[in-house]
This record gives C-alpha cells, structure tokens and sequence, in this order.
C-alpha cells in the first residue's frame, strides 16, 4: 500500500458522511412537511441554515413529540387538544427567530396558548429548551409553512390573533411578491381570528411598514385600532427583542400595526 494512503481501517466512524436523506432528528421537525401534497407556491420566507447546539439538539430530541408539531396540511389541528385546555385561547406567532420574545410572552401571559410557527431549527430548539427551562406550558412549536396551516390545518374564527414581528422585508423591488403582509394573506388571516382578535405586526423597514399599513387599512376584515388610522406604539406586552435593539443602534424606526378583526 503506498505511504499516503490510509486504511479503511483507520478511517474514524464519525468520517463517514450521515446519508443524504437521514433525518438529524428522526423524532424532530421534518425537513419538508407539507412534502408534494400542497402547491408550489412563491413563499415568503427563506429558510436559513445554521448549526444545531448541543442544547437545541436535546430540546428537539426530547421535546417535539410533546411540544411540537409539522405543518403537513394533511389534518385539521384541534387547538384545545393540543395545548391540553379548550378554553385556553391561542394566538399565531409567525417566525420566533430563536424564541426569546416568544418566552417572554408566555410568561407574562400564562393564560394565553402561542403556537410558534418557523422553519429555523435552531430557534425551534432554542424555544423548547427555554420553555422547558421556565416552566411554560402554554407553547406549541411549528414547523413548516404559515399559510398551509392556516389553511388547511386551523378552524374558521379559532385563533385569539396573530402576532408578525419583523417579518422578512425582502428590500428588492423585484422580491416585495414575496412578502407575508399582502392581501391574500390578509383574506386569509381573516377567516382563521375570531372577531375582535388582533393582529400584530412590526417592523423596522420603513418602506414596508408603508405597505402593510396601506393593505391593512384597505383589507375589509379588519380595523385599525388607532382614532388617527396610523401605527401603534409598542404594546407592553411586545418585548423589546435583540433584534430590535440592534435595528435601533444603527438609528431604524420601528413600526407598530394593531388590527382589529371585525
């Protein structure tokens, strides 16, 4: 055997590459959940790659089949079956990051359920671990595409609100098709709150704060909840994020909207 090659023998096992298609956590967040049964369509998200702590990886390995749940499209969610209570009502959070300010929520507000929805494994580790840590049991973790749960997977007026805070701006003109706030989500988002339920959003895009206020305004299921028709100041209950913190550094405005479902 000439001298620069190795043995098989003397390869460690860990060299050896995990197969393509084995799943990094068999009892985890699937990598496509809604899978060929729903529509390609242009989504509003881009899921974003990034490693798995220690951490993260126990939470999800212990913590999904009790706490989490992906978004296949395949069955309707009964709300009150899954957070264990049927009058506890439930309010959609639409992209968490790595679920801080989701924790904090929860915790000022025991009453309330928060189904956390995203596709960033790490920050679906990251929220089970503190929900674990700080003894809340009033979160449910997504996996998956928002508006195939809203969709297909959630009851007419069965939400309390909706929460989307610094959503993707999509800051190029050619990709503002991608972005969540647009009327045919609103349309949507309609049907699945109760009336008087609110939806939340933020952001500290200016240009796209604009639009969201120009199709709220003009979306017919909804009211704002300003006397003037303007944006909201940051609600008690909206924790200042990280994020946030970092847009305010560099001198961005951030945007409130409250709507109220009527």
């Amino acid at each position: 055997m000439p001298e620069n090659q190795t043995s098989p023998a003397a390869v460690p096992a860990q060299a050896h590459p995990r197969a393509r298609r084995e799943p990094m956590f068999p009892d985890g967040p699937a990598p496509d959940p809604a899978g060929s049964h729903h529509e390609r369509r242009i989504r509003s998200f881009q899921p974003r790659r990034s490693r798995v702590t220690t951490g993260q990886g126990e939470a999800l390995r212990r913590l999904w089949p009790k706490w989490g749940l992906d978004i296949d499209g395949l069955s309707k969610i009964d709300l009150g079956e899954l957070f264990g209570d049927p009058a506890l009502p439930v309010v959609l959070e639409i992209g968490f990051g790595m679920g801080e300010a989701t924790a904090q929520m929860a915790a000022a507000d025991p009453g309330t359920g928060i189904l956390g929805c995203d596709v960033h494994t790490p920050g679906q580790g990251n929220l089970l671990a503190l929900a674990e840590r700080n003894g809340l049991t009033n979160v449910r973790v997504a996996n998956g595409d928002a508006i195939i749960l809203l969709r297909e997977m959630l009851a007419p007026d069965s939400l309390a609100g909706i929460r989307v805070y610094f959503p993707d701006p999509w800051p190029k003109k050619r990709h503002h098709k991608r972005r969540l706030i647009q009327p045919e989500f609103l349309a949507l988002a309609a049907t699945r709150l109760a009336p008087g339920a609110l939806l939340h959003c933020a952001t500290d895009w200016e240009p796209y704060a604009e639009q969201m206020l120009e199709v709220l305004t003009a979306a017919p299921g909804f009211e704002n909840t300003q006397p003037d028709g303007g944006f909201a100041p940051r609600p008690d209950f909206r924790p200042l994020t990280r994020f946030e913190g970092q847009g305010l550094d560099k001198g961005h405005v951030v945007h409130d909207l409250l709507f109220r479902r009527v």
